[in-house]
């Protein structure tokens, strides 16, 4: 039984993205290792679950659900640290992945890094090509996808093996310095698949009007409400308009991050800058399954 890693996320409802996070950390670390707040207790959950650790709570709606959500995710990742050495948290929805060219796994890397850090990975974002791939996912995501768009906002700092707080999001830490591996990318899986976004974003804007206050009084992500969804096919036929790059050489991101390190403010927290970069990217085959 290895103690070098743990995976912890919050999930409601999302079967989609749980079965990709299962199949992703459960495979890799054990499902012994893997833990999961099931937020409302969903039935579903604890089925796809079974074998993981699965911690129950109230699924009650509140403006503050995000804030409530990240005191409770860091305090989590703090005690697991007690029993592992490095703790990787995030959203469901995010997968951390080694690049098959390493010649290792993410728990080979893992096992070797040094302690009391911070690490981030390279954020990419995948997305549905409506225009050119196929409608539906019969088993794995990368391969009937392979295009990635750069997702700065998605760089998080999620593998812990320091007991520095971590911000509402997951997006910054306290932790003043910047640990960017290459190799080492977080895979985004919102846009990855037209028809469950349309059905991810139709749950998450219940729960939003269930709230029953707007964008500006809530500590919910601004993209679980109606009023800033636009049009689902619009949204996704605009990935075609991102500019193509050739080959997969992400070492000038890495550097741009390191480059624009720096404190956010009086916060405690640090950050790099998290531009817009209207570009994608087609993966190479190497990461056919790998998700």
């Amino acid at each position: 039984m290895q103690s070098v890693a743990a995976a912890l996320t919050m999930v409601r409802d999302d079967a989609f993205f749980l079965k990709a996070w299962l199949n992703h950390y459960g495979r890799m670390l054990g499902r012994e290792n893997c833990y999961i707040v099931n937020h409302g207790r969903g039935a579903e959950v604890a089925a796809l679950a079974r074998g993981c650790n699965i911690i129950g709570i109230p699924g009650d709606p509140h403006p503050n659900f995000d804030m409530k959500r990240w005191r409770l995710l860091n305090n989590l990742v703090q005690g697991l640290r007690c029993y592992y050495d490095h703790v990787i948290v995030g959203d469901v929805d995010e997968l951390v992945v080694m690049d098959p060219q390493t010649g290792q796994t993410l728990l080979d890397f893992l096992r070797d890094a040094p302690l009391r850090r911070v690490v981030t990975p390279v954020g990419l974002e995948v997305i549905h090509r409506i225009d050119i791939e196929p409608d539906t996912i019969d088993g794995a995501i990368l391969g009937p996808r392979r295009h990635v768009r750069l997702a700065p906002h998605y760089s998080k700092p999620c593998l812990i093996s320091h007991g520095a707080k971590i911000a509402r999001g997951g997006h910054f830490t306290q932790y003043d310095k910047l640990h960017v591996p290459p190799g080492l990318y977080l895979f985004h899986l919102k846009f990855c698949d037209f028809a469950n976004y349309v059905a991810t974003m139709n749950q998450r804007n219940k729960v939003t009007e269930e709230v029953g206050v707007g964008v500006q009084q809530a500590a919910i992500g601004r993209h679980w409400f109606a009023e800033a969804r636009g049009e689902d096919r619009a949204v996704f036929e605009a990935f075609a308009d991102l500019e193509m790059q050739d080959g997969f050489d992400l070492g000038w991101v890495r550097k741009r991050m390191e480059r624009s390190w720096k404190p956010r403010g009086e916060t405690g927290f640090w950050n790099f800058d998290r531009p817009d970069y209207p570009m994608q990217f087609r993966l190479p085959e190497r990461f056919d399954g790998v998700i």
